[in-house]
């Protein structure tokens, strides 16, 4: 059984599949790095979850990927984010449940596979595919996830952004304002937070995993001071009325988004002040700086200790 197999397997039997989906056995499997040999989850049985939400904007969840945003108008349908490549079919279809619209548009939140695994299949259909400039570099070269040790090779040409953009961009879609805001470094070095104004949605890409510990993935120029950053920028934008989407878990609201970015930035500190002790990583993650979150916040894809030697490894 081959390294990656292994790890893959100790994941699963820490993870549970929440709403909006997770970084799954499953998920992993959809790579083609992954081993042939590993049992197939039957994709076809995966049913995709419609959630209203308002102003025209619809959450579609599976259970396996990164949610999505559903924005209907009178000349077609725009997304966000498009799930793992196996479920492409599916996701089709549940868009289709939503509006028999052609999709016009797609953005891409970063360049996780579990976010863009759709898009050779949408833009073939005839989407446009916008994302900031760092998801197209990083997808086109090929990357690594360190946290999984899985290598993700580069993707077709079919599947890359064709507009990118390097600190934002606007969407004038069918009367709603659809803003796209570059947040670096965060999750990633190429993440963007999506802006729905007159529906006042606000989309996070995994800036936000509700409910449980975040990938902060390094490896991608992500970093915990880049991810509270980005959180207070949203923070600052939003009220009490607004939906908030997660890259992962159910919808939440502007005190559910406070309340993780407080977990976030109390972690980051502990961290640090353990690291100015001269602590190594293991020695951070024996002082269980999370001891007294993690029955909140370790039942996603990370434990606690899963997730502080993650912290201790980002810059």
């Amino acid at each position: 059984m081959g390294r990656d197999r292994v790890r893959a397997r100790r994941l699963e039997s820490k993870t549970t599949a929440g709403p909006g989906g997770l970084l799954t056995l499953s998920l992993l499997l959809a790579l083609p790095s992954a081993c042939a040999a590993a049992p197939a989850p039957d994709w076809d049985k995966i049913e995709f979850a419609a959630q209203p939400l308002g102003g025209g904007v619809t959450l579609l969840a599976s259970g396996r990927g990164g949610n999505v945003a559903v924005l209907v108008g009178s000349d077609g349908v725009l997304l966000v984010d498009d799930e793992v490549q196996p479920l492409s079919a599916r996701l089709r279809a549940a868009v289709a449940r939503v509006s028999d619209r052609p999709v016009r548009f797609v953005l891409n939140t970063h360049w996780h596979f579990d976010h863009v695994g759709g898009n050779p299949a949408l833009g073939g259909d005839g989407a446009v595919i916008m994302a900031h400039e760092r998801v197209r570099q990083r997808m086109a070269e090929g990357q690594a996830v360190s946290a999984f040790g899985v290598p993700v090779p580069p993707a077709a040409a079919a599947a890359l952004p064709i507009v990118t953009f390097a600190d934002g961009l606007t969407v004038h879609f069918d009367g709603e304002t659809v803003e796209l805001r570059h947040v670096a470094p965060a999750h990633t070095d190429g993440d963007a937070v999506v802006f729905f104004r007159r529906a006042n949605v606000v989309h996070m890409g995994d800036l936000f995993w509700n409910g449980m510990y975040p990938l902060v993935d390094g490896t991608s120029g992500g970093s915990m001071a880049g991810m509270i950053a980005g959180l207070d920028m949203v923070l600052a934008r939003i009220d009490e009325t607004t939906t908030v989407i997660p890259g992962h878990g159910p919808v939440g609201d502007r005190a559910a988004l406070q309340g993780y970015r407080d977990m976030l930035d109390t972690v980051a500190k502990r961290v640090a002040g353990l690291r100015k002790q001269g602590r190594s990583a293991d020695e951070i993650v024996a002082a269980r700086p999370t001891a007294d979150l993690d029955a909140a916040w370790g039942k996603g894809l990370f434990t606690g200790e899963q997730w502080v030697r993650l912290v201790a490894a980002a810059p």
